[in-house]
């Protein structure tokens, strides 16, 4: 644990950005993320890698102030146009969170990459983290699983355009309403579903908090069209990692596929917010953000008391 007083969340904990206290009541709230493309357009994946990174601030219900660029660029290799058309992508999704990209560092690289490191600020008292889920809290996810299938399966020219144009869509996709409303209905503690998958952040809520939780397959959303890609074996290495990481925590349904097992250990991009919020407050959060977004949220489960046993039930 750091010997700075002032250091209220770090890299020692397992929550999504660091927090450093400013006053009694204040509090800078800082995350970094960047990654290689995976979506053909430039702009949409500097979209995605703003959006992505962005999330981390709403995930610990934090308002962002100011981002930097990360970029790493084949500046020999491809037209700079390509990385005029990424950072534009990434100065309109933060124009859109409500805020500007101020600086950054870029490097030569052989492959394209794109992130921001992003600020924000929080009053210490009303910090959402991810270590603070209690038995009997329902589990709330406002967007669907599949982009990490999906993404390979544009790699391997695989995914149709619709399903292409949706994937991008989500991604896209700011998680300032689901931080907006997990903070007034009384979030009991949040992560947002990236590069771990479904599984693997729950497990680390689970542990975090020392809980355990049950959740159902068929309550899980996914975008159309992952579970047929899944079925054919177009998985990335990222996710079966991640469900190798999972696997002796997790209890499985009998009635399950291997390749369902794969889908709730998915690696997302810009996935949505994993809530636990107590019982009597899901119906009004869901059917306020139901009202105002694009994706459905949903309860897929709920907390219970730590059995001592495996973290994770999936029926």
């Amino acid at each position: 644990v750091s010997e700075d007083e002032r250091v209220v969340i770090d890299f020692h904990g397992v929550d999504d950005a660091a927090v450093v206290r400013l006053d009694g009541k204040e509090a800078i709230v800082q995350t970094v993320d960047f990654f290689a493309p995976i979506v053909d357009n430039p702009y949409d994946f500097g979209q995605i890698a703003a959006a992505n990174s962005i999330s981390d601030i709403y995930a610990m219900g934090a308002t962002p102030l100011f981002a930097l660029n990360i970029v790493a660029f084949p500046r020999n290799d491809l037209p700079m146009r390509i990385l005029s058309e990424i950072l534009q992508g990434g100065i309109d999704k933060a124009k859109e969170a409500g805020i500007s990209i101020v600086g950054g560092h870029s490097i030569d690289d052989q492959e394209p990459k794109y992130g921001l490191v992003v600020t924000g600020r929080a009053v210490v008292d009303q910090l959402v983290k991810n270590s603070t889920a209690c038995a009997g809290d329902a589990l709330i996810l406002t967007k669907p699983l599949g982009t990490g299938i999906i993404a390979t399966a544009i790699k391997h020219g695989e995914a149709e355009e619709n399903l292409i144009q949706e994937a991008t869509a989500l991604m896209t996709t700011l998680n300032a309403l689901a931080a907006e409303l997990m903070i007034k209905y009384g979030a009991s503690a949040a992560t947002d579903v990236t590069g771990f998958g479904l599984l693997g952040h729950l497990l680390e809520m689970c542990e975090a908090s020392n809980v355990s939780a049950e959740i159902k397959f068929d309550q899980l959303p996914f975008i159309g069209g992952t579970a047929t890609l899944a079925e054919k074996g177009v998985v990335p290495n990222g996710t079966k990692r991640n469900l190798d990481h999972a696997f002796q925590q997790v209890e499985f349904g009998d009635s399950l596929q291997e390749y369902e097992h794969l889908m709730a250990a998915d690696a997302q991009t810009s996935g949505g917010l994993l809530i636990a919020m107590p019982e009597e407050n899901v119906s009004p959060f869901i059917s306020d953000f139901n009202s105002k977004s694009p994706f459905t949220a949903c309860q897929i489960g709920v907390f219970h008391p730590s059995s001592g046993k495996k973290r994770i039930s999936l029926l």
